[in-house]
């Protein structure tokens, strides 16, 4: 859909209100030339790689031996 600018500007609540339920975006016009559009807001999913980042507290040496005895060739 497009619009003026200053229809935009008289409906803009509602337009924001009607983006979002049909998820289809307007296109604003300044003098019949686009210069901005609204879009529906979409939710970025959450990346798979470096999401525990600064999580986790390592304490200690996690490579020396633990004194346990087991038989890695079992």
């Amino acid at each position: 859909m497009k619009m003026s600018a200053a229809r935009f500007k008289a409906q803009c609540l509602k337009l924001m209100d009607e983006v979002g339920a049909r998820r289809e975006e307007v296109v604003i016009t300044k003098r019949g030339k686009p210069v901005a559009k609204l879009v529906p807001y979409e939710k970025m999913p959450v990346p798979i790689h470096g999401f525990l980042k600064d999580t986790l507290t390592i304490v200690g040496d996690v490579v020396a031996p633990t004194g346990e005895k087991w038989d890695a060739e079992s």
